[in-house]
Order: C-alpha cells, then structure tokens, then sequence
C-alpha cells in the first residue's frame, strides 16, 4: 500500500512540475495557488444536486488542426481545463484562429458503482462548436458558448477501465456569427482577449435509466405559493414523484407528485426573499418506482416578486415584493487577467458579489456575458438581484450611441443564421437560469450591437417569462416595447429623455479612471471616461456623481448600473483592481452615498394618496 501511494505520490508531483501558467500578466491570488490537480471542484449545477458525480477537470491533452482536417491521431500537447486556450491558466496562452480546430483528448474512468447506471456528461460551456467522440465513435455536436449541455454517452462506453474523450472546437470569435460577448480578434478599449474552447466545468454524473431531467420552479408571493414543474426521462402512471419543501430543516410541506406534471404548493407566511434577507426554501424530490426511490434530487427556491407599479406622482417605479426599491447595481463583465471568463476558484467566483455587495450595492448587471451556474447559486444565497444580458449577436451594428428619443432609423437586419441561432441560445439560457431567484431581468440586447426584431423579441421574451422583467435594450435602440427604457451616459449621470410609459433606469455611468502600479493589464493605453492619480480624488468624484444620481431619482429613475465593479484589460476604472487585490476606492464612502441613493424612494413615496 505504501509502494501505490507513494507511486501516486510521484505521478501528482510529475503533472505539477510539467504544468504551469503562461505568460507574465498580472494574476489573482487564487490563480498564483491554483493546483491542477485540484481546479474547481465544487459541485457544477446547485440549482439540480445528486449525491455521485464525478469532476473531469484537470490537465487534458490538446492539439490544433486546419479546420475540416481529420480526427489528430497524435495529442502533444497539455491544457487545463476548464481554463480556455488563450489564458494564463489553461497553460498555453495562445490564439486560434477561424481557419483552425482546438481538438481535446482525456482517458477517464467510470467508477465500478455505477456499472449498472447510465452516464452522462456534461460541459459546462464551450465557445462555440463542439463536436463529442466517445471511444473513436461520433456522439453529437452542440453549437453555443454561453449555455451548458450535456449527452449521454453510456451506448459508446466500453467493458474496460479507460474511456476516451475527444472533442473538437471550432471558435471564430467575432469574425463568425454567433454572440461572442467582449471577446475580439484584435482586443482594444472596450474589447478583449478571445476565449476559446471549454471555459466551465466539465463532469459526469450516474442515473437509472428512470431519471428526473429538469425541474422548474416559479414562486407567487401575492397567493403564497410554488408551483413546481417536473420533467422525467420516460412516462409512467404507476410511478410519481415525492416532494419534501423544508424552511430551516423543519419540513413544511410533503406529497405525490404525477410524472411529467405542474404543481402548485402552497407557502403559508412565506419567509420572502430580498438582497438583505436572502432566504432559501430547501425543496427535496424523489422518483418513486415500485415502492423504490430510484431518483432522487436537491433544489432550492426563493418566494419573491419583481414588478411595476405607479407611485403617486404616476412614475412607474421598480418594485420588490409589492415594495417600491431602487436598484443599484454595477456593471460586471466576469472577466480575469489570469482565467480570461474562467474564476480561478469557487471563492473567486464568489468574491465579486460579495464586494459589490460590501460597497453597498443591491444588484449586478452580468454584461454580455453568462457565469457558471455556481455564480447565480452564490447571489441567491449572498442576496443579489441580478440583470442577466444576452451576450451581443454577430457582428456589431452601433447606431448613433446613447440616443435620447425613440428609434426612428432602420433596424439591423440580420443574415438568417444570426437570428436562429441568437434565438436557440438566448433560449437555453433563460431555461438554464429560470429557477434563480436572483434573476429579475432580461436584457437581450446592448447599445444596439447587433440589436435586431427588437419588438418581436421582447415580446417573445416576455411571454416566455412573465415573471421577470424585459429591458429590450439597455443604452440602445429604444422601442415602445418592454418594462424598462434604459439609457446609458458617460461619464455622469444624466437622465437623457422621460419615457412615462415604463420605469426609467440609467443602464450605464460612471467609468471613473484609476490606474494602480503593479496591477495592470498592461503598461500603456489604460483609460477610463475620466481618469484621476488618487483614491481620493476618485473617490470624490465618485461621491459627487452618486449626489447627482440621487437628485434624479425623485425625476423619475428607478434604477442605475455603475460602470464597473473591477478594471477589465486596458480599462481601469473599477472599483476593484483587474487582480482582484486592491479596493481602489474608499469602501465606506461609496458604501454610505450608495445607501443615500438606494433610501431616496422609501423616503419619500411611503405615504398612500389620498384619492386611493
């Protein structure tokens, strides 16, 4: 036994010794400790949890192909996963092209437990085109970057100990047409570094060939209930589901349940959800088959509500839980000088919530980009309201930026394949997230990038979701369509135009510039909408914007986004340096002037009108 494990011992100690991160850019101090034997172990998928599953991540080998070459008989090469190519992290650091394929290859094992069980594997994301082999045998191809898929690949295992992955990428950044979000050929200002490849986690997990497959909930705090939708792998009369909803381990709730059904569960004085109360109701599914639990699946849920209402001068105001609630959040683009769109680490995932949330802020604006489904699961829990953007559609099509009227210009017209395909992901992505209770808006389009059949898809997506609110098009082509008119200006708030139709939000502001020495992206060319030398002064400056912001927020805002929580490549104007190490500006003050804002409706528009 001491021989095995000191063999082990050398194996571990030859993987780390041949692997380290690429380049000479600044890191986070999660990704100067990572270990790759040891990358993003926690549980992929909160919102849906089984007790087996297994972790693939780790140190995979790679190779590059011409596009359309054959299948590589040779793998050379090592790569991190799930850290994309063109980080640090993964490794190698380098660029592919649209004329080259990033082909994957890992020998893995099926534990012996699950002999008799079907195995899935899932991926986390990949950017763009995936194409699976098992065993040397074609699985399937999936084609998005942002939403997570899976395949069930137990026809192609074989009676043996090793099983081989293969797995091809195709990535044309942004000269395809698929959404590509910040990431650019040629990264400048406000564009960045490519990801390319497999980006979050990749993991395989046991189920019986009777198996629940999705699960959906939706909560109603005005008639205290939650309805639970259920999805099984096959249909049965016999069999049903058993659900068990416990509020702090203390069971509330318990009954049967048909296959492939909708439930409505009644919540008595339900405990409500908010960014500071974030309470989570435990709900526990079993899949009852001849007596037998032959599934079974943890979840969670929050009751809470996002709505408009009229205040008392007739401004449609944001509301949380029938309560009239100003969101203020920063712009969080989930970018990393070290993993590109990959956290090094669960605590890295985490650790920007947390701080916007220190800052006193009550809501992120995820921008054109969509996490890992452990970053939603740690703002339901932290207490986060969330505004969940599509990332921008193919090419970019800006029009005259930060209009201040209703589009009266020719929209985008799209090839057909932009269209089908931004509509197929925008779709998954919203089923991927529709259980968070974090989630209260839509975004589907940004400054008018690609911003195409505005009115049929926010119509599509209200219909889709009516419990969330649609912001068509945050700082772009305004439409009378949606929940929210959203403008964006630079650096200073302004309230560009008054739309009295829907509740006004100031999507974008700020940009406060503050380079810090040692922890830049680069050592030229860093900037930001206004630049100052000091934490003070930017600071103040800081102050001084939010003072003007709460000075329209009786005018008629609702909302406001400040550009942003941490520097991104050359822009420098977070609150927080690109590493993560450094909180540029004065934490209590911004957390003080950001609770004066937030406070100004309560204040003033608590009273009823008389004439009600």
């Amino acid at each position: 036994m001491k021989n095995i494990l000191f063999i082990i011992f050398l194996i571990s100690l030859n993987i780390n010794s041949q692997w380290k991160a690429a380049g000479d850019n600044i890191k986070t101090e999660w990704g100067e400790n990572i270990d790759p034997n040891n990358v993003l172990q926690k549980y992929p998928r909160p919102i849906l949890v089984r007790k087996d599953w297994k972790n693939l991540n780790g140190l995979w080998n790679y190779t590059v192909t011409k596009k359309g070459a054959n299948k590589p008989k040779n793998y050379s090469e090592q790569i991190l996963v799930p850290f994309p190519i063109e980080s640090s992290l993964s490794g190698v650091q380098k660029r592919i092209s649209k004329e080259e394929e990033l082909w994957y290859y890992k020998i893995f094992q099926v534990p012996r437990e699950w002999k008799r069980k079907e195995i899935i594997l899932h991926f986390g994301a990949v950017d763009w085109e995936s194409e699976l082999w098992i065993n040397d045998k074609k699985v399937g191809i999936h084609r998005g970057g942002y939403d997570p898929f899976s395949f069930n690949i137990t026809p192609y295992l074989i009676k043996r100990k090793n099983q081989k992955i293969e797995l091809r990428v195709w990535d044309p950044t942004d000269e395809g047409f698929q959404p590509t979000g910040k990431q650019v050929k040629n990264p400048r200002g406000i564009w960045y570094t490519p990801v390319s490849g497999i980006w979050q986690t990749v993991w395989i997990e046991p189920v019986n060939s009777k198996h629940i497959s999705n699960l959906y909930t939706t909560t109603n705090i005005d008639i205290p209930s939650v309805t639970v939708k259920t999805f099984t792998s096959y249909n049965s009369k016999k069999d049903y589901l058993e659900l068990t909803i416990k509020e702090s381990d203390k069971t509330i709730y318990k009954s049967k349940q048909e296959l492939d059904s909708e439930i409505k569960i009644s919540i008595n004085e339900p405990k409500l959800w908010t960014p500071e109360t974030p309470f989570l109701y435990d709900l526990e599914i079993n899949l009852i088959s001849k007596g037998k639990i032959i599934d079974e699946v943890k979840t969670y849920f929050g009751m809470r509500k996002i709505s408009i209402k009229k205040d008392i001068n007739g401004t449609r105001r944001l509301h949380l839980n029938n309560k009239q609630y100003f969101q203020f959040g920063t712009l969080d683009q989930g970018w990393w000088p070290d993993g590109l769109y990959t956290a090094p680490s669960d605590d890295a995932l985490k650790f920007d919530i947390i701080k916007t949330k220190e800052f006193g802020f009550n809501m992120i604006r995820k921008h054109v980009k969509v996490e890992p489904a452990r970053w939603y699961y740690h703002a339901d829990k932290i207490g986060m309201l969330v505004w969940q953007d599509m990332p921008n559609p193919g090419k970019t099509n800006p029009p005259k930026w930060m209009r201040n009227k209703f589009f009266d210009g020719k929209e985008y017209i799209p090839p057909p394949q932009v269209k089908k395909n931004f509509m197929n992901e925008w779709k998954e992505i919203i089923d991927f997230l529709y259980s968070n209770p974090s989630i209260v808006c839509w975004v589907p389009f940004n400054e008018g990038w690609g911003q195409f059949n505005t009115i049929e898809i926010t119509n599509w997506t209200k219909k889709y979701d009516p419990f969330r609110l649609v912001n068509p098009a945050s700082g772009g082509n305004h439409y009378n369509i949606g929940d929210i008119t959203d403008v964006h200006n630079y650096p200073d708030p302004k309230m560009k135009f008054y739309d009295p139709a829907r509740s006004n939000v100031l999507g974008e502001y700020g940009g406060i510039g503050l380079a810090i020495e040692g922890h830049l992206w680069q050592k030229n060319k860093n900037w930001g909408y206004v630049k100052y030398k000091s934490s003070e002064k930017a600071t103040d400056e800081y102050v001084n914007f939010a003072n003007q912001l709460h000075d329209m927020v009786l005018k008629g805002f609702s909302g406001a986004i400040y550009t942003q929580i941490t520097d991104v490549e050359g822009e420098v104007n977070g609150l927080i340096t690109y590493d993560r190490k450094i909180l540029k500006l004065d934490l209590k003050k911004v957390r003080e002037i950001n609770k004066k804002v937030i406070d100004e409706l309560p204040a003033k528009f608590i009273r009823i009108p008389p004439n009600l």
